[in-house]
């Protein structure tokens, strides 16, 4: 088989008509020739750093819209599956991906339970994460989250810290704002990325102290306009990464609309594409070819190299998206499940008190941080409620591992006026998440969920509308279609009911990851990121 195009050499900065052959699937010849085709010959684009479990897609599903956008890799963290299932999950993960001809590429979930301060379905130890490192599929340590723990010398951390680097595997880091000695203590465990950083000036240091910085723009989390500016003297280290990407806008694009944002800001394109196409591959030491002689045929056909609109993917030379119909072919797998929780009353939401004020967490639009304010609270027969007036509203965390308590907490910036939204994606143990105007209608949407056993969902006066989510109670068993148009629906109805969020289900999920500052509520309670310890939803 024969490409003919412009050819894009990435790491020797050219661009020349010529012809590529592929046979068996690896790259036989490249060489300069004349042809009529416009298009562009490049290496695929790869997601340096993703949760697939995020898109609520099984691998399998994901894979045949990912390549639609000229993604032939991912580098994954089934992290969120593994808070639910254990080695199980990741088992699953594994298997689900490699019925599909998509090169995902797994990691040992390193913080399972991210913390002790909440309640997970499952633990990994230093002794699951040799095992797992010794499994040729398992590519890295994902995200070292405990940044306290390698900080203080934890000898659990420190462990399984060890185990990769026994294995020789790169190690991903996650340190949202941490800088100084404490960073550089950070980075000699042997920890090499991170796609935490919230500004330029914290990029910089974690660049200019040896690790790569990945610019992450995802459904909820965005740092791209933070970030490239960081681009043009640092490509060689920099990559770029969805984290979290919402099935309906993975239907939209992927990694080709980082880079075509980048491009449009002036960014040099071969500066753009070594982070998108090759940085990945020598970091992970990933089995994907990069257009060179002997490498596998991983490559794409794009209309430009401005809006990188994708016209052909291919992987290990075999044709897998063809002007924007995939031919990654269905999975049939078994749903796996862990929800042992059984319906709420009304009252298990009531928060007594006298307290005049109250702490609140403030969600900011398109970042994971929160911030802590204080507000007056409302108080009706001796129960703290929700107030629309001033927007701020009940929150609640429910374990939905074991029958215990909900945590109830405010929140502020949601918008709501009526009803209640509830998800059982809550980064990072997956408790079921709700807030709500009254505890009437959070307790509705709860119950929602525990009848499905996972989902997110929206409730109005009039109204209920949701999306069973049965595979670990965070992926749909449906292809990304259906889940998609059904996800845009939901969507819009929490917007109806008065979020002004740009994704309000995504950052409902953000608001139990502990892990992050400042100010989110786990099934435990309320809890300070910045401080690492519970406190008090009164003040006064």
């Amino acid at each position: 088989m024969k490409l003919k195009g412009n050819i894009v050499d990435i790491e020797n900065r050219n661009i020349f008509k010529g012809e590529i052959t592929i046979k068996d699937g690896k790259i036989a010849a490249v060489e300069k020739k004349d042809c009529e085709e416009n298009h562009f010959i490049l290496p695929g684009f790869i997601d340096a750093h993703i949760h697939i479990e995020s898109s609520m897609l099984v691998p399998s599903e994901f894979a045949k819209i990912a390549v639609n956008h000229g993604t032939v890799a991912t580098v994954s963290d089934p992290h969120e599956i593994a808070n639910v299932l254990g080695v199980k999950g990741v088992e699953f993960m594994i298997e689900n991906g490699k019925q599909t001809p998509f090169k995902f590429n797994f990691g040992a979930p390193s913080c399972v339970p991210a913390t002790s301060f909440e309640s997970a379905g499952a633990i990994i130890d230093s002794d699951d994460i040799k095992t797992l490192m010794e499994n040729p599929d398992i590519k890295y340590l994902a995200e070292m989250m405990n940044y306290p723990g390698v900080i203080y010398d934890d000898a659990e951390v420190l462990k399984k810290i060890e185990w990769a680097k026994h294995y020789n595997k790169p190690i991903d880091g996650h340190a949202p704002g941490l800088r100084g000695d404490d960073l550089t203590k950070y980075i000699s465990a042997g920890i090499s990325t991170d796609h935490e950083c919230f500004s330029f000036d914290e990029g910089l240091e974690k660049l200019q102290k040896g690790m790569k910085v990945i610019i992450r723009e995802g459904s909820a989390a965005k740092n791209f306009e933070a970030l490239i500016d960081l681009l043009d003297e640092h490509y060689k280290n920099m990559m770029f990464c969805s984290d979290d990407k919402h099935p309906d806008d993975l239907l939209l694009g992927h990694i080709n609309q980082i880079c075509a944002r980048a491009v449009a800001k002036g960014n040099d394109v071969f500066k753009v594409l070594q982070a998108a196409c090759v940085n990945p591959v020598k970091h992970y030491n990933l089995d994907v070819g990069l257009l060179n002689i002997d490498d596998n045929a991983d490559c794409i056909v794009v209309e430009d190299l401005k809006g990188f609109k994708t016209l052909q993917t291919y992987i290990n030379g075999k044709l897998v998206s063809d002007n924007g119909v995939s031919k990654v072919k269905h999975v049939e797998f078994e749903n796996l499940n862990n929800f042992n929780t059984t319906k709420k009353e009304v009252s298990d939401f009531r928060l007594a008190s006298k307290a005049k004020e109250i702490r609140v967490i403030e969600c900011l639009d398109g970042e994971l941080i929160t911030n802590e304010i204080i507000a007056a609270s409302t108080i009706k027969e001796g129960n703290l409620v929700s107030n629309i007036d001033t927007d701020i509203l009940k929150m609640t965390v429910v374990n939905r591992y074991n029958n215990d308590a909900p945590a109830i907490a405010f929140i502020k910036n949601y918008g709501l006026k009526e009803g209640a939204i509830a998800s059982s994606v809550g980064h990072d143990s997956h408790n079921i998440i709700a807030i709500g105007v009254s505890d009437e209608a959070i307790c509705k949407a709860v119950n929602l969920l525990i009848e499905n056993e996972g989902g997110i969902c929206a409730i109005s006066d009039t109204e209920e509308k949701v999306i069973p989510l049965p595979v670990a109670g965070i992926m749909s068993d449906q292809n990304a279609e259906i889940i998609g148009k059904h996800y845009s629906e939901l969507d819009k109805m929490a917007k109806e009911l008065g979020s002004k969020l740009h994704a309000p289900y995504m950052s409902l999920s953000f608001m139990a990851l502990l892990v992050i500052p400042v100010l989110k509520l786990s099934d435990k309670g309320l809890f300070n990121g910045g401080k690492f310890e519970f406190t008090s939803v009164e003040v006064s």
